[in-house]
């Protein structure tokens, strides 16, 4: 143990140093959505995600956002537990039938005035899987949705323009 410390010691760090990673695209966007949340939501935008039945490639790039580069808390958006808290309902995936009154009683636990957006292609359309057995299809075809999001699955920045489009539309 004491020769691995002596060896720490000697060596020294080797590890390279950290450049902050900066996009333009990204800060521009991020001003926009703040200046328009801090207007018409006072600061603070809620969003609850739901994950009907995807192959979490698009809550992949919802926990994205979350990360150090995006930082969305930043620009005054942050993911809640409870639909109860929440503005938004943000839904993935394909609504499997299993998981069609879980998201019915999300919808309703969810405060109004309310907005849906459904992500990616599985919750815009069905994606490959459509309506069948195992399947309710689009989540339009269980709940009212404001805005769809197509991708497979869309990235971060693609969202964030997605939000920014729907609070502009919804004035």
């Amino acid at each position: 143990m004491l020769n691995t410390f002596k060896k720490i010691f000697s060596v020294g760090m080797v590890t390279e140093k950290y450049k902050a990673a900066y996009d333009e695209e990204l800060e521009t966007l991020g001003i926009e959505i703040k200046r328009r949340i801090d207007h018409k939501f006072t600061g603070s935008l809620a969003i609850r995600a739901v994950d009907a039945g995807s192959c979490n490639g698009c809550e992949l790039e919802i926990h994205a956002l979350n990360n150090p580069f995006y930082d969305v808390e930043r620009f005054g958006i942050h993911f809640v537990a409870s639909p109860r808290h929440a503005d938004i309902l943000l839904v993935t995936g394909v609504v499997s039938r299993h998981m069609e009154t879980a998201l019915l009683r999300t919808y309703d636990a969810t405060p109004n005035p309310k907005w849906v957006i459904a992500m990616g292609d599985c919750a815009s359309c069905g994606g490959e899987f459509g309506v069948s057995y195992a399947s309710c299809g689009a989540v339009s075809n269980v709940i009212p949705v404001d805005m769809t999001i197509n991708g497979c699955p869309p990235t971060p920045l693609v969202l964030l323009k997605g939000l920014l489009t729907l609070m502009e539309e919804k004035k």
